[in-house]
């Protein structure tokens, strides 16, 4: 009932969510045969759909070698989030996990739902990884080796300084970006990137999530997880869980706006990173989700609602990105779309003001320098999404209703 009012208020979205519900069905159909294939590529659909949707138009190589990285790496990151596991247990999983990968009797059971599967039968995982070949192995043990030991040096270690802050955020997210930047060289695609602006990539992405989880993290059970360095958050409150109590709502919010500004220096990089590239699936592939984090970071800059429940991209503006990115041209009409959004909710009262519209300042002139903003290009930005009126939705339901009948027809033929 949720996504039907959502499509009446934005009629816009309605055919894009339509090609994203085929998109994901065709999707699934596509799994391979092989046990150990159908279990990764079935855990990659529980584990993140958005990312299996965009991965599945990689070439089979190329698109194997990127589901069992994903896993990989969701599986180390399950060790490392699971706060139930003592902290001598934990650190030395973390730190031989590249080892593991090659061993298929190996497994440990911890987290929760479709992650305590993915530990239970995290074989299928090595059976697939011992498959691939041997540029994408040495590849994907290497980045794992080091977002191992990343990850168990901040088990002991809490996110002080910003150097800190950055410092996480390329062992859980930078070098994801390194490691798939080496993975396209692998694959004879692409050249292969600088490590500064494959960092750049994982970074603008693990700092949105970062910002937008902050209420989930903190209220994590048994153990409070804090990725705000304190540096940033200690100037508006004296202890960090003390954002989200009501009393402190306007030294919340400018601590949000604080944050969301640190993550936007890296939107440049973003921008430079993947106007390099050529194969026109890689392009989506990286496209699609740095798209998703500048509209993100527009959603909850000055948004008090972070530090009150979920904050994130409605269904149907998440269906238009996908549908709409295919171009750099498409890239650079949603970042400036969105940094003019952003740049419309900046309080000129705000502490970091100034420094927050010289950040959209920049993004935009890279977007207008590149040649390639079109006036006429569909803005994700539409103001009068209502005016549709009652023939619309009229139309809608009809359009509803066959899309439905054909859709139940196919899968009884099936």
């Amino acid at each position: 009932m949720g996504t039907l009012r959502s499509i009446l208020k934005h009629p816009d979205d309605f055919y894009p969510l339509l090609k994203l519900k085929i998109a994901a069905r065709n999707a699934e159909k596509q799994i391979p045969p092989e046990l150990h294939w159908a279990f990764c590529y079935t855990m990659l659909h529980k584990v993140s759909r958005s990312f299996a949707l965009v991965i599945q138009q990689l070439g089979t190589d190329l698109r194997n070698a990127v589901c069992i990285f994903y896993l990989v790496l969701r599986a180390l990151d399950t060790v490392e989030d699971d706060t139930s596991i003592a902290t001598d247990v934990k650190v030395p999983i973390l730190i031989a996990f590249h080892r593991h990968i090659y061993d298929r009797d190996w497994h440990f059971s911890c987290g929760t739902k479709e992650y305590k599967v993915l530990m239970d039968q995290i074989h299928h995982v090595s059976t697939a990884f011992l498959e691939l070949g041997k540029n994408y192995q040495e590849a994907i043990e290497d980045i794992t080796k080091r977002m191992g030991a990343g990850m168990a040096k901040f088990i002991c270690k809490e996110v002080e300084t910003i150097d800190d802050y950055d410092e996480y955020c390329h062992y859980v997210a930078g070098l994801v970006g390194l490691g798939l930047s080496k993975l396209f060289h692998a694959s004879g695609s692409e050249d292969l990137a600088s490590d500064s602006l494959s960092n750049s990539m994982g970074l603008f992405l693990q700092k949105t999530n970062i910002i937008r989880d902050y209420l989930e993290d903190i209220n994590e059970i048994p153990k409070s997880r804090m990725f705000w360095p304190r540096e940033i958050w200690s100037k508006y409150v004296n202890k960090l869980e003390d954002l989200k109590y009501e009393e402190n709502s306007v030294k919340a919010v400018q601590c949000l706006n604080d944050m969301v500004t640190n993550a936007l220096m890296h939107a440049e990089d973003s921008l430079i990173y993947m106007a390099a590239l050529r194969d026109s699936s890689i392009f989506r592939f990286c496209a699609i989700p740095q798209i998703m984090a500048i509209g993100t970071l527009a959603l909850c800059y000055n948004n008090i609602e972070v530090f009150r429940g979920v904050v994130k991209m409605r269904r149907g503006l998440t269906a238009k990105v996908i549908d709409r990115t295919k171009t750099m041209a498409d890239v650079y009409g949603a970042f400036f779309d969105f940094a003019s959004v952003l740049e419309s909710k900046v309080d000129k009262n705000d502490p970091n003001a100034t420094k927050t519209l010289s950040r959209l300042v920049a993004i935009q002139k890279s977007c207008r320098e590149s040649g390639l903003l079109s006036k006429s290009r569909k803005s994700f930005i539409v103001k009068n999404e209502n005016g549709y009126g009652s023939f619309m939705i009229v139309m809608l339901v009809i359009m509803v209703s066959i899309i439905f009948a054909y859709l139940s027809a196919n899968h009884h033929n099936n």
